[in-house]
This record gives structure tokens, sequence and C-alpha cells, in this order.
């Protein structure tokens, strides 16, 4: 057996809040093999398998009993190209935005609008991870998993996902898959995607005026790192809500109440409302209490300035839920898994 199990392990290095918890037990997998050695130790154990990528969307609450697996795997690689359409894939453990970079470094579009994403390529698919504009369901070809019922491989094209706003089916079938590797269709020929605001007048700003790929990476690393805290600096899981959706009759009533209202048409009758821009409206934006607080530039984001534990920092989302329930009467989701 290659795998080697450590107990009490503390999981304050591996989730982006700094939360100081422990796993009962604890493992990393570099290979397909340690992946199913995991399973069967947690099943001699008679303790659930918790699967963790970069720690980046997940709130921890308290010590696990449970053994925690971090997916370590590496290895990145063309399998083909044809026509400048590009077949590219990665480990599981593959950090994301490493991962990002060394696709432009290969002369590859498709994922430049996604840079500076914190965790790893294995959880990108898991919450269909966006951002200006892109999903990863637009340039996901296909992925690899594991059954973790009946130790068979899966093979999953994109339209097999059942990707939506920060979901998929191995969101909602979180205890059964375990995404091995995943494909990307990219390409040489960049088609970019700059309907986004903030980012087509970053690059005027610059005097971009025929931008590429790399540009665009870096426009976004640009904002990213001006609008979120650095998880290095201090701790949080980027966005904490997602944005919620509503009807275009609901949408329009709050329009009457506050002119403005920022919202975008979702389809199918509905429309995407900014939960940063509630919350800032309902006077949370720099918030504090102790620890646990809402950063002061970005009120989507909840922050751990150091002590706070996973029970202070959902409790406060917890009582910004209910006030912009009070007074929008909108109900937000926390994006981040809580454990």
């Amino acid at each position: 057996m290659s795998l080697s199990v450590h107990e009490q392990q503390s999981l304050q290095p591996f989730n982006t809040f700094g939360v100081a918890v422990k796993a009962h037990w604890y493992a990393e997998a570099s290979t397909d093999a340690e992946v199913r050695e995991a399973l069967a130790a947690a099943a001699a154990l008679g303790a659930p398998l918790l699967v963790m990528g970069g720690g980046s969307n997940l709130l921890l609450t308290g010590d696990l009993d449970a053994l925690v697996l971090r997916m370590v795997s590496r290895g990145r690689r063309l399998l083909q190209e044809e026509g400048g359409q590009v077949l590219v894939e990665a480990e599981a453990g593959e950090p994301w935005h490493p991962f990002v970079l060394w696709t432009l470094e290969q002369g590859l579009a498709g994922l430049e609008n996604l840079s500076l994403i914190p965790g790893t390529v294995g959880a990108a698919p898991v919450q269909n991870i966006g951002a200006y504009g892109v999903e990863l369901k637009d340039v996901l070809h296909s992925l690899l998993a594991l059954d973790r019922l009946s130790g068979e491989l899966h093979e999953f094209r994109a339209d097999e996902c059942e990707f939506a706003y920060r979901h998929s089916r191995f969101k909602r079938e979180s205890g059964r898959w375990l995404i091995l590797r995943v494909r990307f269709a990219l390409s040489r020929q960049a088609v970019l995607h700059l309907d986004y605001g903030p980012l087509r007048q970053r690059l005027q700003q610059q005097g971009i005026d025929a931008p590429t790929p790399l540009a665009v990476s870096q426009a976004v690393c640009a904002i990213r790192a001006e609008k979120l805290p650095d998880p290095q600096v201090l701790g949080n899981a980027g966005s904490f809500f997602k944005n919620p959706l509503v009807g275009e009759a609901q949408a329009e009533q709050l329009r009457e109440r506050w002119p403005g209202l920022v919202g975008y048409p979702a389809g199918s009758g509905q429309v995407k409302l900014a939960a940063g821009w509630l919350i800032e409206q309902a006077g949370w934006k720099g918030y504090r209490d102790g620890d646990a607080g809402v950063h002061e530039l970005q009120a989507l984001v909840l922050v751990n300035y150091g002590g706070a534990s996973g029970r202070q920092l959902l409790a406060l989302a917890q009582r910004i839920q209910a006030d912009i329930r009070a007074r929008f009467g909108v109900d937000l989701e926390i994006e981040p898994v809580v454990c």
C-alpha cells in the first residue's frame, strides 16, 4: 500500500479561509491507485471519505470525523489537434490558475476569462466555475470520474454533466463521483468574451484595441486582485453567495423601490441579481464581528481576519441571509460547501 494515512491532521493549511480544524484521518492521492486505496482505507475505518481539492470553496465548521483525501495528482498534456481545435487534458490535482497560464503559453484560447480562480482542475467542474462571461461548461470537453459506489470508471461528455449556474451533477451527487482528470476543448483562433463591462474598460484604459488571450488574462487578474483579497493574506473563499435568480416581475418590483438595482437577464423569464449589490445596500460591506467579517471592498466576500471559526463565519452568513430576505424578499444561497 503506497497511501500514507495520518491521524489528527490540521486542515488549516489546506483551506483558504484558514480555519483551524482537524481531520481524524488524512491522506493525499497522486495516482488513481492511491485514490482506490483511500476508498478501501475509509471503508476499513468505517469512516466517510471527504475529498478536497484546493480548499478554496469550502467552509469547515468543526473537526472532521472522516478520512480527508486531498487530490495532489499532477499532469497536463495536449491530446490532439485538428483544424485549430486542441484537446487538452489535466489531472484533477493540478492547481487551476497555473494550468490556465500553461494553456496560454501553448498558444491556446478559451480559459483566459477564468484566470486567477483558486482551486484545482478536478474541483472546477463540480462548481461549474465561471467569471467575466465564461463558465467552465463553455470549454469542457469531457472528464473521467471514479464511481465511488461501484469502483468503475466513467467518462462524462460535457452534455452529460448537467451543468447549471454554479452547479453540476457532481455537486448534486456529491458522495458518488470522484473526478480524476478533465479534458478541455481549446482553440488556436481566439474568440474572446469581452461583454463584461469592467473587463472591456480595463483593456481600453490600457490602450489595447485588439487584445490577445494573454492580455485578457492579465486584465482579469488585475481586476480580481483589486476586488478580491488574497487568501494568503486574508482568509476567504472568494464569492460567498451566489447571485440569486428571480422572476422578471419580482425584479421590476424591486427596481421600483430601488432604482439602482443591479441585475441581468438570465433567460426563461428570470433575472440574475447582483448579490454583492444587495449586501452592500443592506450595510454589510466592511462589517466585522470579532475576526469574522465582510470584505471592505467587496461585499460578496466573507473574510477571516485570523482567528474566526467556521461556525462564526457561518453564523455571520446566516445573519446576512436573513437580513437580505427581510429587506428584499430574496434568498441568498451560500456558494462554498459547508462541512
